[in-house]
């Protein structure tokens, strides 16, 4: 299958709602706490070394930061295929950061996945050694409310053994499936290993209507 997510460019950086992009074609947001592994993830993803990190220069790490993976334009005929982008949400919970800057997330961020008609889907990277905090849960909830899907990277698992890594990938499905259903998905993941790369490659790439077959979730290791 070809990796249309290798395209990706950095494109813009958002810190309001009046900063994004036009709200059209399809976008696929990812969020992780810090160290969780979610620049190691995209980069993966995208077939490059340091795409997160570049765009992440002091003072981007407080936006929401877009990537720009559309189908290039070769002129009035056909048609431009929608915009797809992916987009960097912050990597910090709420409680670590300054009051206001809180206050002005929360907005921010339940404008965005209330209103935001061209998100699709929503990526949620947790350290496959400590899953499920307080953030982890509460992004799922915003995607859960907006009754988009959600799936579920548990990186790092080349840092546990095989059956530790089924019983924490069991565990979190087990907790996310009673807590919102059907609509999350799980899988174990490493960039460094490139464990599960293709089989979260293939969900992204499905929510962005670039597979060339339907995507599924991840199988259990």
């Amino acid at each position: 299958m070809t990796n249309h997510l290798a395209r990706a460019r950095y494109l813009l950086s958002a810190h309001n709602h009046k900063q994004l992009p036009p709200d059209g074609g399809y976008e696929v947001a990812f969020a992780g706490r810090s160290n969780a592994g979610k620049s190691s993830a995209l980069n993966a993803l995208c077939q490059q070394n340091a795409l997160a990190r570049v765009s992440k220069t002091p003072g981007r790490t407080q936006q929401l930061v877009f990537f720009d993976v559309s189908p290039p334009y070769r002129g009035p005929e056909p048609a431009p295929e929608p915009d797809r982008f992916l987009v960097d949400l912050p990597g910090y919970g709420y409680a670590k950061v300054p009051q206001n800057l809180q206050a002005h997330w929360q907005a921010f961020l339940d404008r965005y996945f209330e209103t935001r008609q061209a998100l699709r889907g929503l990526v949620v990277v947790m350290d496959i050694r400590h899953p499920l905090k307080d953030y982890d849960r509460h992004m799922i909830g915003y995607a859960a409310g907006r009754g988009l899907p959600a799936h579920a990277l548990l990186t790092k698992a080349d840092k546990l053994g095989r059956g530790q890594q089924q019983q924490q990938l069991m565990a979190v499905r087990k907790e996310l499936q009673s807590a919102f259903g059907d609509t999350v998905s799980v899988q174990t993941f490493s960039g460094e290993s490139k464990q599960g790369v293709d089989e979260a490659r293939a969900v992204v790439m499905g929510w962005l209507g670039l597979n060339e077959a339907p995507a599924e979730a991840a199988p259990a290791p």
